[in-house]
This record gives C-alpha cells, structure tokens and sequence, in this order.
C-alpha cells in the first residue's frame, strides 16, 4: 500500500449510476476530483449497447473506473472490454480500473485483455456484492419476509461495494496501485442462509429463507417478468460461479487499504438504519 497522492486528471466512471460507480463517483466528488459519470443518461452518454458512443464519451479522459453491465460472465463481454481498450489506447487514455468477478472464467478473460495492454491498470477482482441484499433483487423477497434461492450450504465471502469502491478510489487517486490485481473479498464466510438470519436478527424481523431447487428458480423469476438475460445470468451465477470455488477469503482490501474488509454484520447494521428492510404495510 502506497498513500502517495497523485495529480488530479479527468475520470471517467463506466456504470456511474451503479452499486460500485456509484460509490466511486461520490468518493471521488468528495476528494474535489475532477469525475464524470459514463451512463445513458450521465456527464458523457454512454451505452454498452452502442459502440457509436464510447469514442466521444471517453475523449479527454487520462482515467476509466470500468463496471461492466450486467457482468463481465455474459455473452459478448470478453468482445466490449477488446473493443473499449482498444478505443482507450486510441484515444490517450492512461489508465483502467476494472471491475472483475472471482471465479468467472470470462471475466479472467477480460482481465487479461486489459493487463496485456500499454495501459496502466488496476484489476479489483470481487466476491458477491453485501449491497445484493439490500438494494438488489434480493430486496424485495428480504421485505416480504420470504427469500428462495437455489442456495445452499456452500459459503461466499461476500464483500461490501464500499470496499470495493475505496479501492478503485485508492487506485485512481494514489500512487502505488499501478498494475496490481487486487482480490476482494469480505473477512468470513458465510451461506447464503446464514446472511439473511443476520438481517433477520439486526432487524428483529422473522425472515424465512427456502432452498429451492434450480429449475423452479428460474420458472419463479420468469413468472415476475425478468428478462430472459437477467434470468441467465443468475442461473449462471448460483450453478456456477456459487459452486464453491470462491469460498476462500481474498486479502485485497488490507493489501491496497491497510486496513480489514467489512464484516456483513457491520453493513447491515449500517444498512438497517435506513429502513431499506422494515416491512411495507398498508
């Protein structure tokens, strides 16, 4: 870890409007950096589905904070990272974080695309987002007091996106972050079930958690209207990616921070105090 200040140089963040770019954008707000939020609706157009607006969204940008929409797992990802790093390379951009995936082979991928490159970079590779919970799908099952999922006891190291986001700020705003993948992950592991008895206790709330098997999953989600894509990728997620390849701890946060990862009780108790999870009454 290197605190080293750095000069300050227009950033651009790619999913500015997400749970990490989001977090990324505020952070970066309140060091007075000079930022800009790269979406559809943002600072520069910028739309994953229409390569016509990534050259001028990312003109005059030495920075790019990378999230890629839905996950770097879909179909086509591996393609946009080439094609953006490229377009980066053209066009005097000096630097790329990106947001990667533990255990996802495609966003390995994208991964190695980004450190092959003449670009200075830094790779933030995480575990399953706290926020999930919170302000995810997972909210509304979690409000209704009822959570099925094709879960069951392999654990997850979740992570909170306020680590990953102070992070990708470190390796934006300091010295000492210059090509160095960073794996995240939060300090325990936990099930799934597990998760949710922790936000049942801190909200003193009864939350019944139903393993579910897969296929049933999938026909629950496709009977709530959730996109074919949407409905993939979680199904990619729970069979694959959850299968207990990453249920290690990852040591990413003390290696850029100096300091531990999040534990989830704190985020949600954190989380809690705002309501998010009180019940909707009539």
């Amino acid at each position: 870890m290197n605190s080293t200040p750095i000069n300050k140089s227009n950033t651009l963040v790619l999913g500015g409007k997400g749970k990490t770019g989001s977090r990324v954008v505020a952070r970066l707000q309140q060091l007075g950096w000079p930022v800009f939020v790269g979406s559809r609706s943002g600072d520069r157009i910028f739309d994953w589905e229409d390569r016509s607006t990534w050259s001028a969204a990312i003109q005059d940008m030495h920075t790019l904070y990378v999230s890629y929409f839905p996950d770097l797992a879909v179909p086509g990802a591996v393609d946009a990272i080439r094609t953006l790093t490229d377009l980066a390379i053209a066009n005097g951009v000096q630097k790329l974080v990106l947001l990667s995936g533990r255990g996802e082979a495609e966003a390995q991928e994208c991964e190695k695309i980004v450190m092959a490159s003449p670009l200075d970079y830094t790779i933030v590779r995480a575990s399953w987002f706290f926020q999930n919970f919170s302000e995810g799908y997972l909210l509304e099952p979690i409000v209704a007091g009822h959570v099925a999922l094709p879960a069951g006891d392999i654990p997850e190291p979740f992570v909170d996106a306020e680590d990953i986001a102070a992070v990708a700020v470190a390796a934006i705003t300091e010295a000492g972050h210059s090509r160095r993948l960073y794996e995240v992950s939060g300090p325990r592991l936990l099930t799934f079930k597990e998760a949710i008895e922790i936000i049942g206790r801190q909200t003193g709330r009864t939350i019944v958690y139903e393993q579910v098997p897969m296929e049933a999953y999938k026909a629950m989600l496709k009977a709530y209207d959730l996109s074919p894509d949407f409905i993939w990728l979680i199904s990619y997620l729970f069979t694959e990616v959850l299968d207990g390849r990453n249920a290690s701890l990852a040591n990413g946060v003390q290696e850029a921070l100096g300091r531990p990862a999040t534990d989830f009780t704190d985020y949600v108790k954190r989380t809690a105090g705002s309501g998010v999870w009180d019940p909707i009454t009539a």
